[in-house]
Order: structure tokens, then C-alpha cells, then sequence
């Protein structure tokens, strides 16, 4: 079994950034592709990005598309979200998950504990 641990999150002015890094054990990271998920109090979890186990494709919904790039590094066991231009909107709890496809938006088997978030304005 996969743990992840995201890190990163605080609190920043909108059109600031922040980058985001998830941290996993237990298994090589390789193996897996990764995402991130966002939720904000009271609203569903939504999907926010997500890499091949190669890195070589990337998804990305269309509310961070231009502003938030999602990478990893399968050598150091790690996957990373640079967010930039955050607006008041992006202000959530953000997850790492991993999935045993090859890239999903939505099909995922681990999931780490979170890390907020807050964009003030």
C-alpha cells in the first residue's frame, strides 16, 4: 500500500503562489498515476490535475488550466502542484491520490490527508 503526504499549503494574497508537494512511501511512485483534488467547505471534492506514470500526459480541469502545473519526480518519490494567480476561488483543501491507471480524473485508490489551502484577498 501507497501513503501519501501532501505539504505546502498556508495562506497567500490572491495572485500569489504557492506550490504544492506530495510526498509518497511504501511504494514507488512510478508505478502509479497521480492527482490532485481540491475541496472547499460545504461543496464536493472536485479534480484538479493529474499526471501519467511517466509524466509524459497531464489533465487539467478547466478552472486551473494556464495557471496551476502539475510534475513529478518519480527518482524522489514525489509529485508536486505549482499554483499561481491564485484567486479567492482556489481556496480549499487540497489532496494527493494515486491510481493504479495510467491517468484518471476521477478512478483513484490512495489518497493522502490533505493540506489547506487559503487564498485572502
Amino acid at each position: 500500500q501507497i501513503q501519501l503526504v501532501e505539504s505546502g499549503g498556508g495562506l497567500v494574497q490572491a495572485g500569489g503562489s504557492l506550490r504544492l508537494s506530495c510526498a509518497a512511501s511504501g511504494r514507488f511512485l512510478s508505478g502509479y498515476g497521480m492527482g490532485w483534488f481540491r475541496q472547499a467547505p460545504g461543496q464536493d471534492r472536485e479534480f484538479v490535475a493529474a499526471i501519467s506514470r511517466t509524466g509524459g500526459s497531464t489533465l487539467y480541469a478547466d478552472s486551473v488550466k494556464g495557471r496551476f502545473t502539475i510534475s513529478r519526480d518519480n527518482a524522489k518519490n514525489t509529485v508536486t502542484l505549482q499554483m499561481n494567480s491564485l484567486s479567492l476561488g482556489d481556496t480549499a483543501s487540497y489532496y494527493c491520490a494515486a491510481t493504479r491507471l495510467y491517468i484518471s480524473r476521477d478512478d483513484y485508490d490512495y489518497w493522502g490527508q490533505g493540506t489547506q489551502v487559503t487564498v485572502s484577498s
